[in-house]
C-alpha cells in the first residue's frame, strides 16, 4: 500500500510517498480502508519534531481519518467488515490501510461523507472540549475567538452559538473575518499580522473590547498566541476564562496580575491528553457533536481537497495559515 512517510525531521517538502506492507489487525483491532485524512496543525509540527508526541521514524503524520472497516481482529464483536467510520489515532493516518484499536474507532452517521468525517473530531472535539468542559461556557456569555477562520477557530464559533454565547470572531483578513461570520459568528474584527508593539497591543486591546461590549469577554478561546494574547487579555470581563490552545503566533508571556485585578483564570486545553486520561467524558463529547452535526448546528467547512501523493501540500497550505476552515487529503486506493 502507499503511504506518505517522515524519514527525516523537516517541513512539508521532506515527506515521500513510499510501497510499505499491509496492515493486519492484531487483538482487539480493525483494519480501516482510508478514504479521507483530516489535516491538523499539529501535522505541521509532528514531522518538524516540534510536537509533544515525537513518534519513531519512519512514520506517516495524519491525525485523523475516515473510512470503511476492511478486516475485523480477533476479540472485535461490535464492528464488523463493511462499517463507515471515523477514528483519530494521533499520527499514522496518511496511508491507504490503517490498524487501529476498535474501542476508539466512532461509527459515522448516516449521511456524513468521509470528508466532513475527516474535518470533524479533532476540532471540533478540541473547541467543545475547551468551551464546555475547561470554560464551563454558558448561555448569554460573549466569546472572543482569535484565529477564527481556521480549523480549531472556526469549530469554536460554530460551537459558540450551538452552546448559546454571544460569538466574536478575530482574524488576520476580511475574507477571514466574513468566513467566521458566515459560520454564525454574531461580530467580527481584523487584527494586524506580525510583530505588534506595546502601542498597537493597547490599541488591539480596545478594539477586543469596543467588540466585545462594555464589561469585555468573558471566554477568550486564544488559537493563535503571540503578541495577540496580552491584548485579549486585558479586554476580559470580571471572573473570565482565558483558553489556552495554541501559539502558531509564538508563546506569549502574560502578565499575572491582569488576572489577579480581574479575577480571570487561565486555563490550558490538552484535548488529547484529556481524551486518554477520561474516556467516558470523550464519548459523551462525542456524542454531543454528532447530534449537533445531525441537528445541522455544526457543519465542518472543507475548504481544500488533495491526494495522498500530494499531502505533503496539504500541510504546507496549513502551515502558511492561508487555509479557513479544514484541509482535507482524499485516498483513492
Amino acid at each position: 500500500m502507499r503511504a506518505v512517510l517522515s524519514k527525516t525531521p523537516g517541513g512539508p517538502e521532506t515527506l515521500v510517498v513510499e510501497e510499505v506492507l499491509d496492515p493486519t489487525p492484531m487483538k482487539g483491532e480493525v483494519i480501516i480502508e482510508v478514504k479521507a485524512v483530516g489535516i491538523n496543525f499539529p501535522d505541521t509540527l509532528i514531522i518538524e519534531d516540534r510536537y509533544q508526541f515525537k513518534p519513531q521514524r519512519p512514520f506517516s503524520p495524519g491525525a485523523e481519518v475516515a473510512g470503511v472497516v476492511e478486516a475485523v481482529g480477533e476479540g472485535v464483536k461490535h464492528l464488523r467488515k463493511g462499517d463507515r467510520v471515523i477514528a483519530v489515532p494521533g499520527w499514522g493516518g496518511l496511508v491507504e490501510r490503517l490498524a487501529v484499536r476498535a474501542d476508539s474507532v466512532i461509527p459515522m452517521p448516516e449521511g456524513m461523507d468521509f470528508a466532513t468525517a475527516a474535518a470533524l473530531i479533532m476540532t471540533y472535539g478540541t473547541s467543545y472540549y475547551a468551551l464546555k468542559d475547561r470554560a464551563l461556557l454558558q448561555p448569554g456569555e460573549t466569546l472572543l475567538v482569535l484565529g477564527a477562520a481556521g480549523g480549531v477557530g472556526a469549530a469554536a464559533v460554530e460551537l459558540g452559538k450551538a452552546m448559546g454565547a454571544r460569538v466574536v470572531a478575530a482574524a488576520s483578513t476580511n475574507d477571514k473575518v466574513e468566513f467566521a461570520l458566515e459560520l454564525g459568528a454574531d461580530n467580527g474584527l481584523i487584527y494586524p499580522s506580525g510583530k505588534l508593539d506595546r502601542e498597537a497591543q493597547k490599541q488591539l486591546s480596545g478594539e477586543f473590547k469596543l467588540a466585545t461590549g462594555r464589561d469585555g469577554a468573558d471566554v477568550v478561546y486564544d488559537a493563535v498566541g503571540g503578541d495577540y494574547a496580552e491584548p485579549a487579555l486585558r479586554a476580559m470581563d470580571w471572573n473570565g476564562r482565558y483558553l489556552v490552545v495554541g501559539f502558531p503566533a509564538g508563546i506569549p508571556s502574560l502578565p499575572l496580575n491582569l488576572t489577579l485585578l480581574k479575577s480571570v483564570s487561565v486555563v490550558g486545553v490538552f484535548w488529547g491528553a484529556a481524551v486518554m486520561r477520561d474516556p467516558a467524558a470523550h464519548a459523551a463529547n462525542m456524542a454531543d457533536l454528532m447530534r449537533f452535526w445531525s441537528e445541522g448546528k455544526i457543519r465542518p467547512r472543507v475548504s481544500r481537497t488533495f491526494p495522498l501523493d500530494q499531502a505533503h501540500l496539504a500541510i504546507q497550505a496549513l502551515g502558511d495559515r492561508s487555509a479557513m476552515g479544514k484541509i482535507v487529503v482524499t485516498v483513492d486506493s
